[in-house]
């Protein structure tokens, strides 16, 4: 099966599914993950809190630890838009890779690029028989993510809080919260369904076979 995980910046794809993409690596699928912007910024008063360069080092690091394929885009952080020019390049790796599985982002989320990067995946991946959203984020909304499809990640724990802990620059600037935050979602979704560790996410469409 081809696996095809999309991601506004690097992190996001590790804090939303990492758990499962290590896990169709151990399967035996082959994953791709998607990064829509080169993923610094700064902030109001302009200092840079990640360049551009860290995020990459750190994101490549990251998708090295899980054994996942990386395709970087080149959109500017902050300025992601549900326009063509997205739709066509998620479009390109779908029909080049094959997709047959897609994670995105949950499209209710309050962040401006991963609810243009939601969207677009709802248009170029139409044709693409399984999708799936997750949060990347702990911000609330003004719409409830309906989490209703649930993956036992208990195995591979271990290696998402690897890959997130190479997000060193995203890590500093929260303290680390991010980490013990998720932690504590896998263990509320284990628990849910009888395991360790597990991952919620809203489904779009799902097709048996």
């Amino acid at each position: 099966m081809n696996i095809l995980a999309i991601g506004a910046h690097f992190d996001d794809i590790e804090l939303g599914c990492g758990g499962a993409l290590a896990k169709h690596v151990a399967s035996g699928d082959t994953v791709y993950a998607y990064v829509a912007t080169l993923s610094g910024f700064a902030n109001p008063q302009n200092q840079v809190i990640r360049s551009n360069e860290t995020a990459l080092s750190e994101g490549q690091k990251a998708m090295d630890i899980l054994g996942v394929e990386l395709i970087c885009g080149k959109f500017n952080t902050l300025e992601v838009e549900f326009a063509e020019a997205l739709n066509q390049e998620i479009l390109k790796i779908v029909e080049a890779k094959k997709i047959d599985k897609v994670y995105t982002h949950w499209v209710g989320d309050v962040h401006h690029d991963h609810q243009a990067v939601a969207k677009a995946s709802f248009h170029s991946c139409r044709h693409v028989p399984n999708m799936l959203m997750y949060r990347s984020n702990w911000y609330p909304s003004n719409v409830d993510f309906k989490g209703n499809f649930y993956i036992d990640i208990t195995d591979f724990w271990v290696k998402k809080e690897e890959a997130l802990l190479s997000h060193e620059s995203e890590l500093q600037r929260t303290a680390y919260k991010w980490v013990s935050f998720f932690k504590n979602e896998a263990e509320n979704a284990g628990q849910r369904i009888g395991v360790k560790y597990a991952e919620v996410y809203e489904m779009v469409k799902w097709l048996e076979r």
